[in-house]
Formats: structure tokens, C-alpha cells, sequence
């Protein structure tokens, strides 16, 4: 029998045997491709579709660096520090939790991996850094990596800054006896680490190409080739989301942020009084939870002031309907729009007719008022609420509205402007943007307010210095929405 020595000396060269060895598992054979690749290449990218074991290969060689080299410095990050946390780190506790060896080497923490008979000179760390960074504060969070042994594993780099791999590239300075920079992630846009590395103009990297293509001989097996030919069906082979989450390609042209955080946080700190809005229509938005996790939500809007949602999880039409119809007489609603995508939202219809009521019910993919200019009703209600917001509109603070505002990207398809699937902001943000699709469809049609009488034109926020001066046009920021 080999010695432990011996085991150490061959995992270290063919980090594949170690994997089948030591988590009992057969690697696919793009993997087996790059771990195979791995001792040899001082930098490694793949370029892949969705879901086919990327942040797993990236646990994997963590592993291997970590229990083969002596004192390693392994430093790892992601595109937000939530992503990071939720899936290269916890990979890595799955497979720490397979092996008892190394349980017994190695202490997992909350963000550092370490070796128990040397915490300080033999670790792998979590980094992370602010996603409005500028350069600078990037390097700053991202430096001191440095050891005779030393890598970076970046997962998600088709979303990074061109800023973090200058940092990167810092552990080969001083000549380190190994370094490895190994980075996956999506082609989600022309820039950053994973496209210049693409472009391999110095032939520094060793690249590899994971496709979910189901005409292609090497597809990975981990996606569904019904999956990926009814995404192929839905959206086309040129849409850009298709070329990235199915074929693993870069699209033809960039994605696009839709609203900013800051944009989205200054809704939050806004807010009117009762007689600045009282002329303004009174309506709300309805998502009906399509699945188990998901939750249904209730998002009422008047004018420029929108309240806080209203949110259950697990109950039936009836139950839904009765809840709306009691918003309703409570506020003086002037319409109700009600998610209607997939028929999930017609039990609700059904019982708000029931109840007298006459909500409209609403198709995310109906075509837009604007159908020269937005791609399906999805895509103009989510741009009306991000002008909305723009123009001066405020909103309850609530993170999951945040988050699945500025998670969601567009790109222009035949000169009209289109949103990613909504799938793939569940991805990203964890959960299903149940907020913010009740939010946005208060934004389905225009809407007529009943008689309210004149309103005011003002708006506060925490502090409003005219308040009570009887200036009707006066506000506490420079811009006036009602101007």
C-alpha cells in the first residue's frame, strides 16, 4: 500500500485521482479536463453555461491546493459577498463534510479554512469587496495575498470589474514557488477578467468551454436537454440570454443594469404626505406565488408614493381574493392589476369577480403598449417603474424589492429592449423577485383616479424644512416631480 506520502505526491499531480479517491465521485469530462490541466496551468478560465458544475471544480482544486501543497495561501471571492457565501463557500463545506480526513486536518469557520496545526500560514480565506468599488477599494480589499504557494479562485468572473484581476495577478510578484489564479463564471458581458482572458491575446491562460448546447457531441450532462431546447424555443437562439445560460457564449452586445442601488435607495429615504397625492390614482399590484417557496404579494401604489407590501406564503385563491377585496373597500382602489402568467393568478381573478370586483388580469409576455419599443409587457412595466423611481417616486424600504430591482438586466433583441428571465434573477438574488413583480405591475396600463379633489404638490422626506408654511410648490431636494 502506498504511503501517505506517496497518496499526497499523486493527488498533488493528478488532481482528478484525488477526486475520485477522496469524494468518491466521477468528474464529468469537462472537469476531469481541467483538473487534469490544473498542475500545469498557472491560469485557468472557463467560460461556461449555467449549472454545470463550475463552483464545484472550484471546490474541488481549493481542496487539492489545500491538502497537497505545504502552508498554501488560497484566497477566494465571488460577485457579491451573498453569492460567495451561498455557493463557492458553501461547496466547499459539502465536500469538507464528505471527507473525514479532512475534518480531521482542517477547521471550517465562517470565512477561513484552516490547517490545525498551522491556522496562520496554512489557510484558504473568504474576501470579498463593496460592488460600487472603485479600483482603488477594490485592491485594498482584495490584496495581501502572498505565500511560496499561493491561487485565487474567482467564481462568477463574467460579472467582475476589470479592477480585481490587476489584484490578482499580485501573487505572482515575489516568485512564488506555485501560483494559480483560477477563474469560471458565465459569458455575461464584453469586459472584465473572463472576456480578456477569453480573448487570450498574451496566451497566458489555459481556457476551457462548457456548453448546455443540445447539438453539441460535448455538452455538459448536468443540464436537461429538454430544458435547453425549450429555452432555445422560448426566446431563440440569438436572444442573449440563451447564448449565455444554454450555449456558454458572450452576447453581441452588453447587458445592462436597468436601475442603480443608489437610484433605488433614494426611493426609499422619499415619501408624501396624504394631500400631495390625493389626486393621484390609488391601484395595486398583485403577484401570485407560482411555487412553494415563492410568496404572494400585494403592492399598493398612489401617484408617486408607494406602501408597503403586503406578503403571504401558502394560501389559496380564496383566501388571496379576500385579502385583496379588503385593500380594496379600505383604500378606494381605482384598479387592480393581477399576474395572470401561467394561469396562476386565475383562481384570484375568479374570486375578486365573485366578490364584485373587476380586476385585469395581466400576461408577462403579452405584447407591450409600446410594441415598438419594449419586447412583451414584462419588459415596459419593469422600465415605467424604473422611471417612476427616476422621476421622483418613493417606496417602503424593503431589501428583496432592492435586490430584484438591481438584479435585473436588459439588452436590445431587433431594436426593441428586453429583460433577462426572471429564472435567472432568482438565481443571482437567492429568491423569486416576488416584490418587485407586484411592484411593477401597478405600471400595467395607465390608470384614471376617481375625484379626490386638488392635490398638493409636495414631497417630504425624514425632514422637511417647509413643512407646515403653506408652500404649496416647496420640496427638500432639488428636483420637483410635480414641476
Amino acid at each position: 500500500m502506498n504511503s501517505a506520502s506517496d497518496q499526497i505526491r499523486r493527488w498533488r499531480e493528478h488532481p482528478v485521482t484525488m477526486v475520485r479517491e477522496l469524494f468518491e465521485v466521477e468528474p464529468d469530462l469537462w472537469q476531469q479536463e481541467a483538473l487534469e490541466a490544473f498542475p500545469n496551468c498557472p491560469r485557468l478560465a472557463m467560460k461556461a453555461c449555467a449549472g454545470p458544475g463550475k463552483t464545484a471544480l472550484l471546490a474541488w482544486l481549493g481542496w487539492n491546493f489545500l491538502l497537497t501543497r505545504p502552508h498554501p495561501y488560497i484566497a477566494c471571492t465571488s460577485i457579491t459577498g451573498q453569492n460567495l457565501y451561498a455557493n463557492l463557500w458553501t461547496e466547499l463545506a459539502r465536500w469538507y463534510d464528505r471527507s473525514p480526513l479532512l475534518k480531521k486536518a482542517f477547521t471550517k469557520t465562517g470565512n477561513k479554512i484552516y490547517n490545525n496545526d498551522a491556522e496562520a500560514t496554512w489557510k484558504l480565506e473568504a474576501r470579498t469587496w463593496a460592488r460600487d468599488a472603485n479600483a482603488e477599494q477594490i485592491g485594498n480589499a482584495l490584496a495581501g495575498v502572498h505565500a511560496d504557494y499561493v491561487m485565487w479562485l474567482l467564481d462568477e468572473s463574467g460579472d467582475y470589474p476589470d479592477a480585481i484581476m490587476p489584484t490578482c495577478e499580485g501573487i505572482f510578484a515575489g516568485s512564488p514557488k506555485e501560483a494559480h489564479i483560477v477563474q469560471a463564471g458565465n459569458p455575461t458581458r464584453r469586459g472584465g477578467p473572463l472576456y480578456s482572458a477569453w480573448r487570450n491575446i498574451n496566451k497566458l491562460w489555459h481556457l476551457i468551454e462548457i456548453t448546455a448546447d443540445p447539438d453539441s457531441p460535448s455538452r455538459t450532462p448536468r443540464v436537461s436537454v429538454e430544458h435547453a431546447r425549450a429555452m432555445i424555443s422560448q426566446y431563440g437562439r440569438d436572444n442573449p440570454w440563451v447564448k449565455v445560460k444554454i450555449f456558454g457564449e458572450f452576447p453581441d452586445t452588453d447587458f445592462n443594469a436597468l436601475i442603480s442601488e443608489d437610484e433605488v435607495r433614494a426611493a426609499f429615504a422619499r415619501s408624501y404626505r396624504e394631500y400631495d397625492i390625493e389626486n393621484s390614482p390609488k391601484v395595486l399590484g398583485v403577484d401570485v406565488a407560482q411555487m412553494g417557496d415563492d410568496q404572494s404579494v400585494i403592492f399598493r401604489r398612489q401617484g408617486l408614493q408607494g406602501f408597503k407590501s403586503i406578503k403571504h406564503r401558502n394560501i389559496n385563491s380564496i383566501q388571496g381574493a379576500g385579502i385583496v377585496s379588503r385593500e380594496w373597500q379600505t383604500h378606494g382602489i381605482d384598479a387592480c392589476f393581477v399576474d395572470a402568467t401561467g394561469g396562476f393568478g386565475a383562481g384570484w381573478l375568479d374570486q375578486l369577480g365573485v366578490l364584485g370586483f373587476a380586476p385585469t388580469g395581466v400576461h408577462f409576455s403579452s405584447d407591450a403598449i409600446k410594441k415598438e419599443r419594449y419586447f412583451n409587457k414584462r419588459a415596459e412595466m419593469y422600465f415605467e417603474a424604473a422611471d417612476w423611481i427616476k422621476r421622483g417616486g418613493a417606496l417602503h424600504e424593503s431589501e428583496e424589492l432592492l435586490q430584484g430591482l438591481v438584479n435585473t438586466t436588459y439588452s436590445i433583441r431587433k431594436d426593441r429592449l428586453l429583460l433577462e428571465p426572471k429564472e435567472d434573477v432568482k438565481a443571482k438574488i437567492g429568491y423569486s423577485p416576488d416584490d418587485t413583480d407586484a411592484f411593477i405591475l401597478t405600471f400595467a396600463f395607465p390608470v384614471s383616479p376617481k375625484s379626490r379633489g386638488a392635490g398638493r404638490g409636495r414631497h417630504t422626506f425624514e425632514y422637511d424644512p417647509f413643512a407646515g408654511a403653506g408652500l404649496n410648490s416647496a420640496v427638500s431636494d432639488s428636483y420637483d416631480p410635480f414641476r
